[in-house]
């Protein structure tokens, strides 16, 4: 009988240490918002969407590449940026065949973070793309860790809940020991069809919600596979996979 590949689940940014990431295929989790708003990019047609840590460096590559330099630190605009982490900012008509420099407070960072721990392949996923997130990884045969971002490396829930939907859907092509994958998928099993209902109890909600108004983009990012595609890191950039 083959051995099945292994599924664990990194909590936190500061926790992704402890994973071996060589073999395995990591996936880049950051709910609200930016995995949503590169499934969103990619979906409506971007050439690309390159991640980076800096505003600065967002700003030089854009200038340099013709593209559109994008993010937010701590929920907001980032200054010296015109364009935000918003999934629904990134229509057809305004992104299609541009590049998209993005950089954000959590879920870049965290991309970074698996470069350098040599993982043998990256992608983003959130609940828009779901459905090809859990393709990919069947098919992949690979060992997998679903990374979360977090907030500024403390523990979310809306990032572990797209990590317990993950598992819901594929724990049968995996060996799962590991608790945290269990609370993931627990918790997940308790809300998955009230998740706009649960919203407003999530810490990150009432950071984007209440201080600027954003219940649209909360509602985008918790419905599934409104932006099916799968984003995958090749050469410096996420492309549709």
């Amino acid at each position: 009988m083959q051995k099945k590949p292994t599924l664990h689940t990194s909590l936190s940014p500061a926790l992704l240490h402890l994973y071996d990431l060589s073999n395995s295929v990591v996936v880049i989790i950051d709910v609200f918002r930016a995995t949503s708003t590169i499934a969103s990019a990619l979906y409506n047609g971007a050439k690309c969407v390159i991640p980076v840590d800096s505003v600065p460096k967002a700003i030089e590559i854009s200038r340099n590449i013709d593209g559109i330099a994008a993010g937010e630190r701590d929920g907001m605009i980032a200054e010296g940026l015109q364009h935000g982490n918003s999934p629904l900012e990134y229509t057809r008509d305004f992104i299609e065949n541009k590049t998209l420099v993005l950089t954000t407070t959590n879920g870049t960072r965290l991309l970074q973070m698996a470069l350098d721990k040599n993982a043998d392949t990256i992608i983003s996923g959130s609940f828009p793309n779901l459905s090809a997130v859990c393709d990919f990884l069947i098919a992949s045969g690979k060992n997998v860790v679903l990374g979360c971002a977090g907030w500024k490396d403390r523990f979310n829930l809306e990032d572990t809940l797209f990590a317990g939907a993950v598992i819901s859907r594929i724990s049968k092509q995996f060996t799962i020991h590991c608790d945290s994958s269990l609370m993931a998928d627990t918790m997940y099993a308790k809300y998955k069809n009230k998740m706009i209902e649960y919203a407003p109890k999530l810490t990150h909600y009432h950071r984007l919600v209440e201080r600027f108004g954003l219940i649209e983009d909360i509602k985008f990012c918790l419905t599934n596979d409104v932006a099916n595609v799968l984003p995958l890191y090749t050469d410096g950039k996420l492309v549709r996979g």
